[in-house]
């Protein structure tokens, strides 16, 4: 949404633990610089030295997100999408807040690329873990909270189609009702979803005791988390589920 209003390409990096420079940053194709290679010396002596100095070209150059968001090409900027920032470790928290201080990469064989206009970037986090205060003090720090129930029911509405409307209301209204047992890992709008489609795919049209307990691993992903809603109850879930999504 943000990419469409200010006209500019969405740029996604995602995080996940082991990230490194070579897959945010850039890296070389080097199976297209070894047939390059290859081929130069089939070819000559003249040519060959002349292919090796071709090898570290921006032919070669394999550009990944954060060098696409710092050297786009005119027009407005991009939107940098850094997506679950907390799954990355340290080290690499460390060099995306070199990148985006200056907004520069610096690749020793070409130079150093610098955005001619910064990109705007967005960083999410689930709290997996702490985000550094370094970074935090170059944010703008919003807490987005999940949706109201009938909010969350248009998004089940459009993203899990299958679900009828009477499910989507009763699975939206489990899933506030779940949120609300101090569960170790809360349903997100994604378990929502994941559920709604379950459960119309299994042909269910409403919520029943037999249908929760067989899909529950949709919606809830912590052993003991499960065993929380199995004390509190599934029938009292179901009956809760149905009088608010009534």
């Amino acid at each position: 949404m943000l990419a469409a209003w200010t006209g500019g390409p969405l740029v996604r990096l995602q995080c996940y633990e082991g990230i490194d420079a070579s897959q945010a940053i850039y890296e070389w194709d080097y199976a297209r610089q070894l047939l390059h290679l290859r081929l130069a010396a089939e070819l000559g002596t003249a040519q060959g030295e002349e292919a090796v100095d071709q090898v570290y070209s921006e032919r070669f150059l394999v550009r990944r997100p954060l060098l696409q968001a710092i050297d786009h090409p005119a027009g407005p900027p991009p939107v940098l999408l850094v997506d679950e920032v907390d799954r990355a470790d340290d080290e690499f928290e460390a060099l995306l807040l070199e990148v985006l201080s200056d907004y520069a990469v610096t690749v020793p064989e070409l130079g150093t690329f610098k955005a001619s206009e910064p990109p705007v970037v967005v960083l999410t986090s689930n709290r997996t873990r702490d985000v550094h205060d370094a970074l935090k003090r170059r944010c703008l720090y919003v807490w987005v909270e999940h949706p109201d129930f009938e909010r969350e029911v248009a998004i089940v509405r459009r993203r899990a189609p299958a679900a009828s409307e009477r499910l989507a209301r009763q699975v939206a209204a489990a899933v506030e009702a779940l949120r609300g047992l101090h569960l170790l890992k809360p349903p997100g709008v994604a378990e929502t979803i994941d559920w709604a489609a379950a459960l119309a795919a299994l042909g269910q049209s409403e919520l029943d005791e037999r249908s929760v307990e067989r899909t529950l691993g949709a919606v809830v992903k912590v052993q003991e988390d499960q065993q929380r809603v199995r004390q509190h109850g599934i029938d009292q879930l179901v009956r809760t589920a149905v009088a608010r999504g009534a």
